[in-house]
């Protein structure tokens, strides 16, 4: 049995691999001792909901604006309905101008050939494999992966080159691939520079996960082998996340 199949995981994706570097405390506490840590929150459903709204016009050419706007919306609404993050309303009342934004930046680009296209990566060595989805493919070879943020970065973060570097790997050399960050008021645009640079790093990193793992087909003990979680990070925000370091670690 492999180390993955033992802890039933199915397969890696950037996220989780991701999410190992950054705190292979919560990586234990939500993907191998199952505890709730939370409900994605409002931006992360903002990201979402533009996404749509942004494939929508894409894909036809003859959607108005306020069309594409309400597609957001919608899906906004729908995937907020029970939420009772104090963001929800700021979040709901920018996605218009993400949306604006968005078309702005990748109309040039034309209809895309394919959206949300699966990317399966196998590694040598790794006993799984790692898999990811891409937003948008053009016809001119260009991969365009969006990233919704009320403060545009000048660099694409290392993490999400790791993603992106995936998706190119896969399809190939002629990918030209980039990341559009997107606010409610204006676009960067960047390129995806030493794409397999990046790949090597993600598959070092996964490797990792794998020796981690190996080490014991026990969460419990796996979890006493981890530096105790930083709970003033983001990533402990929830209440249900605070909860489950206070379980496990003590803290």
């Amino acid at each position: 049995m492999s180390a993955f199949s033992a802890h039933g995981i199915e397969h890696l994706s950037p996220s989780s691999i991701n999410e190992f570097s950054s705190s292979q405390a919560l990586f234990v506490l939500r993907r191998l001792l199952k505890k709730p840590t939370g409900t994605v929150g409002s931006s992360a459903h903002r990201g979402t909901a533009v996404e749509s709204g942004v494939a929508a016009g894409l894909t036809n050419p003859s959607a108005s604006l306020k069309d594409c706007v309400m597609v957001a919306l919608d899906q906004f609404r729908l995937l907020t309905a029970m939420s009772t993050d104090p963001r929800k309303e700021k979040e709901e009342n920018s996605i218009a101008g993400f949306v604006e934004e968005g078309l702005k930046a990748l109309k040039p680009f034309g209809v895309p050939t394919s959206t949300q296209g699966l990317c399966t990566m196998k590694v040598d060595g790794l006993e799984t494999e790692i898999i990811g989805y891409y937003d948008f493919l053009f016809p001119n070879g260009v991969l365009v992966d969006l990233k919704t943020t009320h403060a545009l970065p000048s660099t694409i973060t290392a993490a999400h080159a790791r993603q992106v570097a995936l998706y190119a790997s896969v399809l190939g050399p002629d990918i030209k691939p980039c990341l559009a960050y997107v606010s409610s008021k204006k676009s960067n645009l960047i390129s995806l520079e030493n794409v397999q640079g990046h790949v090597k790093a993600l598959s070092n990193m996964a490797l990792q996960v794998q020796r981690f793992l190996s080490l014991s087909e026990d969460p419990v003990v796996l979890s006493r082998l981890c530096a105790p979680p930083d709970v003033d990070s983001f990533y402990f925000n929830s209440p249900e996340a605070r909860q489950a370091a206070f379980e496990v670690f003590g803290i």
